[in-house]
């Protein structure tokens, strides 16, 4: 198993969910070793590595600053990038927040498709846990635990007849990602619109980038699945582990947690080195491989 970057470049622009503004995303191979770092190219190419000790604020969104320079609404492109098993990427933005586009990662993976994957001659280390880690707020809690795959299990429950209890578990590959939860898009309740915008938040929001929930029904189905509030809460999830900054071998378990959690997880984890320890892995063609293969031998074209 070797590091990886993408093969070549690919953008998309859109607006903000919470800023509403726009700006555009440009993905850009790296060489071995670089992690996933985002560029503000409005500011002299300022890198904020996409890592725990760089998380911001996660009430509504996950958020990282260095130095006191923002990027909002992280996830969903980390989720992406972090399924895909890719190592090493620039994402270079305008703009202080990552375009929400649909509301899933969806378009994100189309990206990441048109780029392909280049192997690198660098061994691909992995962050393996070796012991439980659990963090809990009243009913809702997280935890980590050993395993020689990613794989998680989240738990939603709220009461609406559309959504109540959902639950996901899966092993993450770029495959299973690709088809279960790159498409399930993020949502909100009706009732709870006027307060978000109260507080400065979803001023990019639309009923063409979130689900909106009303007392009984939805507003502007159908949706994608069943239980796609579960099915995007575990993307989420996924896109918040990213930030442990390098592919995981363990097992995570939410139940009714949020970024708040999420971030405290990977933050406790990343805290205490006898948790964890580093490892290449074993050399092994897994579902990863099979499906950086097929990237890899995909004819290029345009950047945009």
């Amino acid at each position: 198993m070797f590091q990886t970057t993408i093969a070549r470049e690919s953008s998309v622009e859109g607006v903000g969910l919470h800023t509403g503004v726009c700006g555009r995303v440009r993905l850009v191979p790296a060489p071995a070793e670089t992690g996933i770092v985002f560029r503000r190219v409005d500011l002299e190419n300022f890198p904020i590595e996409a890592q725990g000790h760089n998380v911001a604020r996660v009430s509504y969104a996950t958020s990282l600053m260095k130095q006191g320079v923002l990027l909002s609404t992280t996830e969903h492109l980390l989720a992406a990038i972090y399924s895909c098993g890719i190592d090493n990427i620039y994402i270079d933005i305008d703009s202080i927040e990552v375009p929400i586009l649909d509301g899933s990662a969806e378009p994100f993976m189309q990206m990441l498709e048109h780029s392909g994957i280049r192997r690198l001659r660098r061994k691909r280390r992995y962050l393996k846990v070796l012991r439980p880690l659990q963090v809990s707020e009243g009913d809702r809690r997280i935890g980590i635990y050993p395993a020689d795959e990613f794989r998680v299990r989240c738990y939603v429950d709220f009461p609406h007849p559309l959504v109540g209890q959902q639950e996901v578990e899966m092993l993450v590959s770029p495959d299973t990602f690709r088809h279960l939860l790159a498409r399930a898009r993020t949502f909100c309740f009706e009732r709870d619109i006027e307060p978000l915008r109260a507080m400065g938040l979803i001023r990019g929001g639309s009923l063409d980038n979130a689900i909106v929930l009303t007392q009984d029904g939805v507003m502007n189905g159908p949706l994608r699945f069943p239980d796609e509030f579960g099915r995007h809460k575990a993307l989420d999830l996924i896109g918040d582990l990213a930030l442990a900054g390098l592919p995981l071998l363990a097992r995570v378990e939410a139940h009714k947690a949020g970024h708040s959690l999420h971030t405290q997880l990977v933050s406790r984890l990343l805290a205490d080195p006898s948790l964890w320890t580093v490892t290449t892995g074993e050399a092994r063609r897994t579902q990863t491989d099979a499906y950086l293969t097929a990237l890899s031998q995909a004819p290029a074209s345009a950047a945009d």
